[in-house]
């Protein structure tokens, strides 16, 4: 089963922070998801996950928030980004 990378961008900024995007297409959905893409989506620091948006098998779609753990909805890579941006700029504020 081969994924094809889509996108890849990472972005270091100069406090040390770093947000790295990447979305694959795979050739049958990353079980419980029911789409045909594979994602992580993650701003923090080395070590240091603050918000992080991705599906693996067996947890699905899902968001991570300074610490905590939720489903995500996944509706479209554009939302999936939007949503991904909001959450990073409303820590960073106006950095």
């Amino acid at each position: 089963m081969k994924a094809d990378l889509l996108f890849h961008q990472r972005i270091d900024y100069d406090d040390g922070s770093i947000v790295e995007m990447k979305l694959w297409r795979v050739p049958i959905p990353v079980n419980p998801s029911t789409h045909r893409l594979k994602y992580s989506l993650f701003y923090g620091r080395p070590g240091e996950r603050e918000v992080g948006y991705d599906n693996e098998r067996g947890k699905g779609d899902h968001r991570h928030f300074q610490g905590s753990e939720t489903v995500y909805v996944f509706t479209t890579v554009e939302q999936l980004i939007a949503d991904f941006w909001a959450d990073v700029f409303r820590l960073r504020g106006a950095k």
